[in-house]
Order: C-alpha cells, then sequence, then structure tokens
C-alpha cells in the first residue's frame, strides 16, 4: 500500500495539473509502484516536456526549490527543477534526452506514446508503461532497476 504522504502529494500534483494543457507522466519508483511493482519510493519524479518543464513550475510556484534549468550529465541531458511539496521532493524532468553508445543524444520521446493512465484514489493519473521504464533504465545503466522491471514484466 502507498503511504498516504505520497498519495497527498500525488492529489495536490493531480489537481494543479488535471486541467493543464501540459503533457505530464509519474515516473521512476513511484510510476512503478502505482502499477503494482514493489519499490522503495524516494520522491516523485515527473517526466514532461521541454515547454511543460517551465509551465509545470510557474504553476507550482510557492513549491519550487531548485528553478528549472538545462543540465548535461554523461549520460542524460533536461531541464530539471526540484519542488518541495507537504515534505516529499518533486522532481520535473523536461524533454529528456539519452545519450546512446554512439555517442550521440536520442530525441526526447512522445510522452503520449509510452503513457499509461491509472484511476487512484479518484485521480486519474498518467505514468510511462512499464515496459518503456525497462528500457529506459537499461540505456542509463541502472541494470538493478531494469532487472526489478524485467522480473516483474515477466510474471505479468
Amino acid at each position: 500500500m502507498l503511504d498516504t504522504k505520497y498519495l497527498n502529494t500525488l492529489r495536490i500534483i493531480h489537481d494543479k495539473l488535471k486541467n493543464s494543457s501540459i503533457t505530464w507522466v509519474i515516473t521512476g519508483s513511484l510510476g512503478m509502484a502505482l502499477q503494482g511493482v514493489d519499490v522503495e519510493i524516494n520522491d516523485i519524479d515527473i517526466q514532461t516536456t521541454h515547454n511543460g518543464a517551465y509551465d509545470i513550475e510557474l504553476l507550482f510556484s510557492e513549491f519550487v526549490v531548485e528553478p528549472v534549468s538545462y543540465l548535461i550529465s554523461e549520460k542524460i541531458r533536461s531541464h530539471l527543477g526540484k519542488l518541495q511539496i507537504t515534505g516529499i521532493e518533486v522532481e520535473i524532468m523536461g524533454g529528456i534526452q539519452k545519450r546512446l553508445e554512439d555517442q550521440t543524444w536520442e530525441m526526447p520521446i512522445n510522452l503520449e506514446n509510452h503513457r499509461c493512465w491509472l484511476n487512484i484514489n479518484k485521480m486519474h493519473i498518467p505514468v510511462l508503461s512499464l515496459e518503456y521504464e525497462y528500457q529506459a533504465y537499461q540505456k542509463l545503466g541502472r541494470i538493478e532497476k531494469a532487472e526489478i522491471l524485467k522480473n516483474w514484466l515477466s510474471k505479468q
């Protein structure tokens, strides 16, 4: 069962975004847990488009602890910011691109092509499909998370 503190924070996110035109999904450990995977949740990750990251930052301006900015690491680049809502860290990730083996950057994904909708506590929540999450974790070299998803998917 999902901890109430995450559900309460998710409700605030949902209520502010449900009538917006922003394309968004819950991803990471919370997205997995909402789909039935037994994982520990440490924060909430919202994945969106490049412009969506800045739109979400504006919509949640009272919660911003790190403004959205363009960040590049060895394996990933995105428009990244952080919120603090009811004591929970919420990471905004917009226009994520992963570095491919040939060192080029993949195009940001079309979230709508990999989005699933869940009904949770009277909320209609978009999450990334576990199949896509599995592939993404593999590309990022996050083998432990990829294995958790592979094992879960094989049992479904």
